[in-house]
């Protein structure tokens, strides 16, 4: 009571209901922008509306003339989407980005509570609002953008595309028959997001016309915002009780709680998902996620949350697979549902992916045709049980999607039991149905007790390289020596072209162990470099017989020639890689198989008018010593020398050079004023195989 006769009543203002704007009357919340700028100086161009979604899109003009409007930025914006010609499907007609769209967002599901107030010589009109709408730019021109640059790169590739997996040319066509659709699956089709987004495209856009804030038209709809009639007919919701006034005002929300889903969907928030019991929460995360590790399931539960029993509701939706929990087929597929591909049962399907979570099991490799020759299901469903815990890779087949997790298979030795168990009793049911045979089995055990991958250290390559030589050095030795021996049985006329050579024989020592790397499978049956089938060709110890040296020395020539003037910069790791790429299409018995050092390639690079460019690489590079020797071509007789070679000079001095300081010495330097585009060009013809 004191406190209210501290805070008397100053003035009492009549409060009046306007009804001329109800249900028509919306609220829009536009970005935030400069406090010099108002709304009324903007243009506007378009306006449409779709009433059903409450959905707005407006059009508004950009002003080009503005001292922060970047030009060059809006010019390059307006080629991306539209490309070098305009027509009248053209986004931006004036060859520059002069307009940005606006897309409109409901900010409240429930605006029964708000209101918009106009206060007028006492008096306070109100009038419900029908919608809050916020506005924000949208970028549907940047999809444009790239459509434009998908089909440009389609058109460059002449229509090829790479597959994950090479398919026969005799394909399986699948034959379905539609089947009488229950009420429970036309529920499930009409509740469907894919179904909600076809029906929001099927409405039609409404074309609005703008009117400014100071049009006579908009004067004139302002005064629908006050009540047209004072008298109490006309204002009998608000005659009410104090109390009865409070509740108009703040209803309670049993609406929203009402309106909120009993069972979770793809866009329910975390928040609604957390108000749900542990059990629909393990079941919603699972049935999205597919494949999580138990660390990851926890983090999103939330702190505080007991493992024990996330433990005990995740066996009952998930099965786990090398460590991680996979959601089952049955939750996937429920009773009585099919397949949107083949029409198949769910229970047919459910069988199939159990088949592919217990290949994982026993491998972290799995093939789909494998898999389609045991299950007999179309190629899209076993894709899609596949995409749901792998990853394809090319020319291998599909790897299990997350890394054996080890420490939960560590610390609960007794749910990994229990699965194994489980596992047991899936197998035995696959080994019914699918007439499994025991070459699909046995091979998989063994591999599965050790289902994470195994780590091999350096030292241990290298003893196993030392095991390997020692295995096949007496091959090597028989081979050899029968050599030797159709060596000295031939004619006198051929023994006259080597006289004076003599082989020597020397053991292969434990220490230095032969050279096992990564080209050795390039080399098709060479025997440290060497093809047994060279005949007179082959070097010995280490020297070519004579007339050889000079037709090495041409064709190395010949290949480093044709190299540089593809790709004017190398480094020395690549050329190598190159090389070694040519020698693997090279027939067997070439003389470059006679062994080509390191020093002799680098050699041949500078006698073909190459230069090494020292780039002052950071010390603490990571690069090899291979990778920092750098290598150009000075002068390859095209119109891009002069500037090829002021860049190489450039990155002599820093290796990391911004692009204005390189256009601005390639125009100091070369006398032209070379554009952003040009300055592209000139880099990308220059060092399209280092940059």
């Amino acid at each position: 009571m004191a406190n209210e006769e501290d805070d008397p009543i100053i003035q009492e203002i009549d409060v009046f209901l306007a009804r001329s704007l109800l249900e028509k009357l919306y609220l829009f919340q536009y970005p935030i922008r400069p406090a010099s700028m108002t709304y009324d100086d903007v243009t506007h161009l378009s306006a449409k509306i779709k009433p059903k979604q409450q959905k707005v899109e407006l059009e508004m003009a950009i002003d080009t003339l503005n001292p922060n409007y970047c030009r060059s930025k809006g010019e390059q914006i307006a080629l991306n989407v539209d490309g070098t010609c305009t027509d009248e499907t053209s986004t931006y007609s004036s060859k520059l980005m002069d307009k940005q769209t606006f897309c409109s967002s409901q900010a409240a599901s429930n605006v029964s509570r708000y209101a918009a107030a106009v206060y007028k010589k006492g008096e306070l009109h109100l009038t419900p609002l029908h919608g809050i709408l916020q506005l924000r730019p949208s970028f549907t021109y940047l999809d444009k953008a790239d459509a434009k640059h998908r089909e440009r790169e389609a058109a460059n590739e002449g229509g090829d595309s790479s597959q994950d997996e090479a398919e026969d040319d005799v394909k399986q066509i699948t034959v379905r028959f539609s089947r009488p659709e229950t009420e429970q699956a036309r529920q499930r089709r009409v509740q469907s997001y894919e179904f909600l987004q076809k029906r929001q495209a099927e409405e039609h856009w409404v074309h609005l016309h703008y009117y400014g804030l100071k049009d006579s038209r908009s004067e004139h709809e302002r005064q629908y915002l006050f009540s047209q009639g004072h008298g109490l007919a006309e204002n009998t919701e608000l005659i009410k009780s104090p109390s009865e006034y409070l509740m108009m005002l703040m209803p309670p929300s049993v609406e929203e709680e009402n309106e909120k889903p009993m069972a979770p969907s793809n866009v329910l928030s975390m928040a609604q998902l957390r108000t749900l019991p542990l059990a629909d929460q393990i079941k919603i995360l699972m049935k999205n996620v597919k494949v999580m590790p138990f660390a990851n399931l926890l983090g999103l539960l939330g702190s505080g949350t007991d493992p024990t029993a996330v433990l005990r509701c995740v066996q009952q939706v998930a099965l786990l697979v090398q460590g991680n929990w996979v959601v089952k087929s049955d939750v996937l597929y429920p009773k009585d549902t099919s397949s949107p591909h083949s029409g198949v049962p769910a229970e047919v399907l459910c069988r199939g992916r159990d088949f592919v979570m217990w290949k994982f099991t026993q491998d972290r490799w799995v093939v789909r045709k494998e898999v389609a020759a045991v299950t007999k299901l179309c190629p899209e469903d076993v894709k899609d049980f596949l995409e749901h815990m792998s990853v394809a890779r090319i020319n291998k087949g599909w790897e299990f999607m997350l890394p054996y997790d080890e420490d939960f298979v560590k610390k609960h030795p007794d749910i990994v039991q229990r699965q194994q168990m489980l596992w047991m009793g899936i197998q035995a049911k696959l080994e019914k149905v699918y007439n499994l045979l025991k070459e699909h089995l046995t091979p998989k055990k063994q591999e599965a007790q050790s289902a994470h991958p195994l780590l091999v250290s350096g030292e241990q390559r290298v003893n196993m390289a030392k095991a390997k030589v020692k295995q096949n050095y007496g091959q090597l030795e028989k081979e050899f020596q029968k050599q030797k021996a159709e060596m000295k049985s031939k004619d006198s006329s051929a023994r006259t072209d080597v006289p004076n050579i003599r082989i020597k024989e020397e053991p292969v020592s434990v220490e230095e162990p032969m050279d096992t790397s990564a080209h050795e499978g390039l080399n098709n049956g060479l025997v440290n470099g060497l093809h047994p089938a060279q005949g007179s060709m082959e070097p010995v110890n280490g020297h070519l017989p004579g007339g050889c040296i000079d037709r090495v020395a041409q064709e190395l020539k010949a290949f480093v020639s044709s190299t540089f003037k593809k790709q004017f910069v190398l480094t020395l790791s690549e050329l190598k890689r190159l090389f070694n790429l040519h020698l693997a299409s090279l027939p067997p018995g070439h003389t470059l198989f006679s062994g080509i050092s390191d020093k002799m390639l680098q050699d041949m690079v500078l006698d073909t008018g190459c230069k090494q460019i020292l780039v002052p690489f950071p010390p603490q590079t990571a690069a090899s010593p291979d990778e920092l020797k750098v290598y150009a071509l000075w002068e390859a007789g095209d119109t891009y020398d002069q500037h090829r070679q002021v860049l190489l000079e450039i990155f002599s001095k820093n290796y990391r050079v911004r692009r204005n300081v390189i256009q601005t010495q390639l125009s100091q330097e070369c006398g032209e004023d070379l554009n952003k585009q040009e300055v592209d060009r000139v880099l990308k013809v220059s060092f399209c195989s280092l940059w």
